[in-house]
């Protein structure tokens, strides 16, 4: 019996991310300067979603890194 799989396709905020990544990824980047013009040139309201965006992601990386240390207590005992 074969399957038939479909590639999925990318939702606006996986493309988004994905773009973000790979803008940051240059390293040539000066980081604080970015947060200068991205505070600076954008209105409020886009600083304030930039944001919660950086908000979700650290609330994500935290709970990665909690499940990792759960399953890392486990089998210490």
């Amino acid at each position: 019996m074969s399957r038939l799989f479909r590639p999925t396709r990318q939702t606006k905020e996986e493309k988004a991310a994905v773009d973000i990544g790979d803008i940051l990824s240059d390293f040539r980047l000066d980081l604080d300067s970015l947060g200068y013009y991205v505070a600076r040139s954008n209105p409020y309201v886009i600083y304030r979603r930039f944001e919660a965006v950086a908000d979700a992601a650290l609330a994500e990386r935290d709970g990665v890194d909690n499940t990792r240390m759960e399953n890392y207590r486990d089998r210490l005992l």
